[in-house]
């Protein structure tokens, strides 16, 4: 009688082995995605519009440094700031260099910092991160896996504030701007 308990715990135990083989099984979950106002940060474009003057309205980008060069002004820090932020805050340099005395400055995201999408995918590549976007548009944008990749679990590479970090997700978790996405293969 004892036999079919055996049978049933050397099984379970299979399957566990199995889990635990699983590509990405030994990562780390992957930190969660910033969900609060969107932040400039190295590669994305800004459109500035200054009302009354065409050389400071354009679209400009926001080098690896985190700054903006604009003209009249020379470099703006742009990194970790909300366009409302960084409109403040070129407004205030306006006033402070004596451009102008009221100044009028819009500033929008022209177009967001890609999100990288490698390994097991059709068609790897950077693609434009849209608002609530997760792993799983991400890989449908890349073309969606290959037959080799394994559809459960991807690596995900994200900068924090501490640095980069690896870890491990689902397709259903949502990405940040930047974020690095590799779909793992599958073991046969």
């Amino acid at each position: 009688m004892k036999q079919p308990q055996y049978r049933s715990g050397v099984l379970a135990l299979c399957l566990m082995s199995l889990a635990a083989c699983a590509p990405g099984a030994d990562l780390p979950p992957v930190p969660p995605a910033y969900t609060g106002p969107y932040l400039l940060g190295a590669g994305d474009d800004i459109r500035m519009i200054t009302f009354g003057d065409a050389t400071l309205t354009g679209t400009f980008s926001v080098d690896e440094s985190g700054r903006v060069g604009l003209p009249l002004l020379g470099p703006v820090n742009a990194a970790g700031l909300t366009t409302a932020q960084l409109q403040t805050d070129i407004i205030d340099a306006l006033k402070r260099k004596k451009l102008y005395n009221n100044p009028s400055v819009v500033i929008e995201v022209a177009s967001r910092r890609p999100v990288f999408v490698l390994g097991e995918v059709q068609k790897p590549g950077g693609f434009p991160f849209e608002p609530d976007m997760s792993v799983r548009s991400a890989i449908a944008l890349a073309g969606g896996f290959t037959y080799r990749a394994y559809k459960n679990r991807v690596e995900i590479v994200r900068k924090t504030s501490t640095g980069k970090v690896k870890g491990q997700a689902t397709p259903d978790a949502p990405l940040q701007p930047g974020d690095e996405v590799t779909a793992l293969e599958r073991h046969f």
